[in-house]
């Protein structure tokens, strides 16, 4: 059976060396979420990428970098969506990133 439900897709562009309450921001948002009962979560690590400041991060064997570009997908209801970025705002939690939102269509399968 099929399952359709309008939602919100948010996508977090930070980097990999990026801490919040000393854990690595990407393993502490997972956390978070997960904790908090949010739909769905993916952590992307990208292989090259610049930001606000221009500075390319790379995995090339030439120019190993610590600092990896991540991609923190999160998909929910607008609801729970909006709720996780008003945590944003009192907590600083993600501090200087991009942050992106589109509406979506999430479609499921099965019983759950």
């Amino acid at each position: 059976m099929q399952k359709e439900t309008d939602a919100v897709l948010l996508r977090i562009f930070i980097g990999e060396s990026d801490k919040f309450k000393g854990k690595n921001l990407y393993h502490y948002l997972t956390e978070y979420l997960r904790e908090n009962h949010y739909a769905g979560v993916t952590v992307l690590r990208g292989i090259t990428g610049f930001g606000k400041a221009s500075v390319i991060r790379s995995s090339d064997l030439l120019d190993i970098s610590s600092d990896l570009p991540i991609v923190i997908e999160i998909a929910d209801t607008a609801d729970k969506i909006g709720q996780l970025k008003k945590v944003f705002d009192e907590t600083n939690m993600i501090g200087s990133a991009l942050i992106t939102e589109e509406k979506i269509k999430i479609i499921r399968y099965g019983e759950k």
